[in-house]
C-alpha cells in the first residue's frame, strides 16, 4: 500500500500530534476543561487572523463561516457587491441570493486578479452597497488577490470589506486590521492542519455595527448569539469540541514556528512549485498565484484525470482537477499546512514520471531542480 500525500488544496495533511489529539477520551463541552481551550485557542486564532478582534468559533465547514458572514450584516433587500473571480467568489452571490439579498457581482476573468480600481468604480456607482465580498486565496484557479489594496478601498466608504480566507489563512500573509477586513471568514481543514469541521469569523466594530442594525434570520449562525458566548470563552450551541482541542494543538504549532515564518515557508513551496510546473513546459493557470496551492493547465492529448489517477496509483499523491468551468482543463497542487518543501519536490518528481509514461518527452529531473535550485537560492539568500 502506497504512502499517501495528501496534496489537494483541503482537506490538507494532518500532523501526528494533531490526530494523536483526536484520539483522546471525549470530555464534557460545558466543562471548565473545555472553557480553558477556548480561552487558549481564542488568543491563538487572533494572532493567525493578526487583529484585536474577537473570532467566533462555529462548527462547521468554512460555507458555515460564508453563510454567517452574509446573513447577520446585510439584510434582505440589501445590496451586496461580489467580486466574482472564481468559483468560490461566485458562491458569495448564491448565498446572498438564498437569503434575499441583492448583489452586485463586479465579474474578472479566472485566473486574473481582482483589479481594485474596478472595485472603488463599482462603489461609486452602488454608494448603498452594505458590504463588498471578495476572496483572499482563490481555491478553484490557485489565484492570490490583492485584499490589503482593495481593503483601502472599501475603508473609505460605508460599506463593509468581508473576506473569504477559508484556504489562504495561516498560508500567505494575512493583516485582518491592517488591510481593513471587516469580516474574515476561515476553515479548519486547510493551512489550519485539522479536519473538516470548525469555522471562524472574525468581526471588526464596522462590521458589528452592521450586524446590531438589524435582526437576521439566522438562528444557528447567529453572530450576535456567538459574540454573547464568547465573553464567556463558550459557544451558543454543542460545538466540535474534539477538533477544538486539536485545534489548540495545531496553532501551538503554528506559534512554535512563528506565523510570518509560516507564511515564508509557503511562500518557499509555491515558488518552487510553479518553477518545476514551468520546468517542464506547462503553463500556470493564475497570472498572480496563491501560496497554498499551484493550478497548472492540462497538456494538449491528455486528461486531467489521467495524470491525477496515475499519481494515486502509482505514488499514492492525491491532487484534485478543476471545478465549474474549469472542470477537465487544470490540475491544481496543494501545498499547505503540514507540508514542506520535501513534500512538493517528492510531488513534483512524482508528475515527471507520470507524464513521461503518459507520452509526453520529459527530461527526468527538470522540474525537481529547478523547484531545488529555487529553494536554494533563497535558503542562501536567508543566510547572507
Amino acid at each position: 500500500m502506497r504512502k499517501p500525500r495528501l496534496m489537494t488544496p483541503g482537506p490538507a495533511m494532518v500532523p501526528e500530534d494533531v490526530l494523536l489529539e483526536l484520539a483522546r477520551p471525549v470530555i464534557h463541552h460545558r466543562s471548565a476543561e473545555a472553557k480553558d481551550v477556548i480561552v487558549e485557542v481564542a488568543a491563538g486564532l487572533k494572532e493567525v487572523f493578526r487583529t484585536e478582534n474577537d473570532v467566533m468559533i462555529l462548527t462547521a465547514s468554512g460555507t458555515g463561516a460564508m453563510e454567517a458572514a452574509a446573513v447577520n450584516t446585510v439584510p434582505p433587500g440589501g445590496k451586496a457587491m461580489v467580486l466574482n473571480a472564481g468559483h468560490f467568489a461566485a458562491r458569495w452571490s448564491s448565498i446572498c441570493k438564498a437569503f434575499g439579498i441583492n448583489v452586485v457581482s463586479v465579474d474578472f476573468e479566472w485566473g486574473q486578479p481582482v483589479d481594485p480600481d474596478r472595485v472603488a468604480a463599482a462603489l461609486k456607482e452602488h454608494p448603498d452597497t452594505v458590504a463588498v465580498f471578495g476572496t483572499l486565496s482563490e481555491t478553484s484557479t490557485g489565484t492570490g488577490h490583492p485584499v490589503e489594496a482593495i481593503g483601502k478601498v472599501v475603508a473609505g466608504t460605508d460599506a463593509i470589506f468581508v473576506v473569504d480566507g477559508i484556504s489562504g489563512i495561516g498560508a500567505m500573509e494575512c493583516r485582518t486590521d491592517d488591510w481593513g477586513i471587516d469580516v474574515l471568514c476561515a476553515g479548519s481543514q486547510k493551512a489550519l492542519m485539522l479536519p473538516p469541521g470548525l469555522a471562524f469569523v472574525s468581526v471588526s466594530p464596522k462590521a458589528w455595527k452592521k450586524i446590531d442594525a438589524f435582526d437576521s434570520h439566522s438562528y444557528y449562525f447567529s453572530l450576535k448569539s456567538a459574540r454573547s458566548k464568547m465573553k464567556e470563552f463558550d459557544t451558543p450551541y454543542t460545538p466540535a469540541h474534539t477538533l477544538i482541542l486539536a485545534l489548540r494543538t495545531a496553532l501551538r504549532r503554528i506559534k512554535d514556528e512563528g506565523l510570518e515564518n509560516v507564511w515564508k515557508r509557503h511562500q518557499r513551496m509555491s515558488e518552487a512549485c510553479q518553477a518545476g510546473i514551468q520546468a517542464l513546459g506547462l503553463e500556470l493557470f493564475s497570472s498572480r498565484p496563491a501560496e497554498g496551492l499551484t493550478a497548472f493547465r492540462v497538456p494538449n492529448g491528455l486528461k486531467d484525470a489521467q495524470i491525477r489517477n496515475k499519481l494515486t496509483e502509482q505514488f499514492g499523491i492525491t491532487t484534485v482537477g478543476g471545478q465549474a468551468k474549469l472542470k477537465g482543463h487544470i490540475v491544481r497542487i496543494g501545498h499547505m499546512g503540514y507540508t514542506d518543501e520535501l513534500d512538493v519536490i517528492s510531488t513534483l518528481a512524482a508528475l515527471e514520471m507520470t507524464l513521461a509514461e503518459l507520452g509526453l518527452d520529459v527530461e527526468p529531473g527538470r522540474a525537481v531542480t529547478a523547484a531545488q535550485q529555487v529553494l536554494m537560492g533563497q535558503l542562501a539568500g536567508a543566510r547572507a
